[in-house]
Parts: structure tokens; C-alpha cells; sequence
């Protein structure tokens, strides 16, 4: 079997340095979301993956406003060509991001929020923990739609044991989510609990 990513983009830099801090409104980030993403349950979680990249960057990270808007523009836009492009995953919105001239740094940290599909190696912190938040946003969220009371009252320990669940959210990855974990030194407790104080509310 090869070895090479099935959605591999084939480069590893993208952008052009001389747009550094170059960002897309969030309010344009929106916009081009909904037209892109006519399903509105990945449109909420990229909108989740945006508010956890938000709160990260603002209370682990230390970093100002504009920064912290770069980590939500990569959140909210990382899979926004997966409905209608889902074979050129990750490439059209790559492309879009370089035509509209946004910060390379934003373009990388889409590129390589799945190394394995797309050949891209998490570089930054921000990489890292796109890597991280991806898998295990969307199978917290997964585990709150069962419960009558969604995210109200979920704790740790629940979704631990679910990960070690094949059956449940089959779909995703476990060796994704240790891939990604063993390039932080955060524990997978401490993750859970951020994801679920930050999307539990986001809309």
C-alpha cells in the first residue's frame, strides 16, 4: 500500500510571507461559510473548533486579540470545502485563502490539521492544537447529542470511556487523537474539559 496521503496537497508552505497578519473579517469568514457549508452540523462544528482555537489562544497561549483571531479564522474555515469538495479536500480552501491574500501562517494551520490525509506536519502551536481540537470537538459534541441534557452535567470520565468505545463515533480517529496529543504536553483530561467549557454554548 503507499504511503502517500490520499488528499496529499503536495507542498508544505502556502501563501506569501508579505501578507503576514493579513486576515479575512470574521464577519466575510461567516459569510463564506454559509455559502460554502450548506450543512448546518458541520457548519457548527467548525464553529465550535473556532471558539475552542479562540478561548485556547486567549487563555493558554497569552496571545492578543489579533492573534487569537487568526486561530479562530483557521478554526472556523478548516473544513470548508469538505461538503462540496470532499476529493479535494482541503485544497479549494487553501486556494480561496491565497486569492483573498490571508496570513500564510492562518493557510498552514488548515493545511496541517490532519498530517496523515494531507502530507502537512504541524509546525506552530496553533497547528498542534487544530490537530488536537479537530477529532475531539466533533466526538465530545457526538456525545452530548445523546444525553438528555446534551453538555449539562457531562464530565471527563464519560468521555474517556466512550474513546475506548470502538462502537461509539466510530468514525473517529483514536490514532488521529493520540497522534496529536503526543505533540502537546497537555494531558487528554485537561483537553477534554477546555472543549467542553468552550463549545458547549456556541450556536
Amino acid at each position: 500500500m503507499s504511503s502517500t496521503p490520499i488528499l496529499a496537497l503536495g507542498r508544505s508552505t502556502f501563501g506569501d510571507a508579505a501578507n503576514k497578519d493579513n486576515l479575512l473579517p470574521i464577519e466575510e469568514a461567516h459569510a463564506l461559510l454559509n455559502e460554502w457549508v450548506p450543512n448546518e452540523r458541520l457548519r457548527l462544528h467548525m464553529k465550535q473548533v473556532a471558539a475552542v482555537m479562540k478561548a485556547w489562544a486567549l487563555e493558554r497561549e497569552g496571545a492578543d486579540e489579533r492573534t487569537a483571531q487568526k486561530w479562530e479564522l483557521a478554526g472556523l474555515l478548516h473544513d470548508a470545502d469538505w461538503e462540496k469538495h470532499p476529493d479535494a479536500h482541503c485544497r479549494i480552501i487553501i486556494e480561496k485563502l491565497e486569492e483573498l491574500n490571508v496570513d500564510p501562517e492562518v493557510i498552514h494551520c488548515i493545511a496541517s490539521h490532519g498530517p496523515k490525509y494531507f502530507g502537512v506536519e504541524p509546525e506552530t502551536r496553533m497547528d498542534k492544537m487544530i490537530y488536537v481540537f479537530d477529532e475531539l470537538s466533533g466526538f465530545i459534541h457526538a456525545a452530548a447529542l445523546i444525553r438528555p441534557t446534551r453538555y449539562e452535567g457531562m464530565d471527563v470520565k464519560s468521555i474517556l470511556k466512550k474513546l475506548k468505545t470502538p462502537s461509539f463515533a466510530a468514525q473517529v480517529n483514536r490514532d488521529d487523537i493520540n497522534d496529536a496529543l503526543s505533540r502537546i504536553d497537555t494531558p487528554l483530561e485537561e483537553i477534554i474539559q477546555f472543549i467542553i467549557d468552550h463549545q458547549r454554548d456556541v450556536q
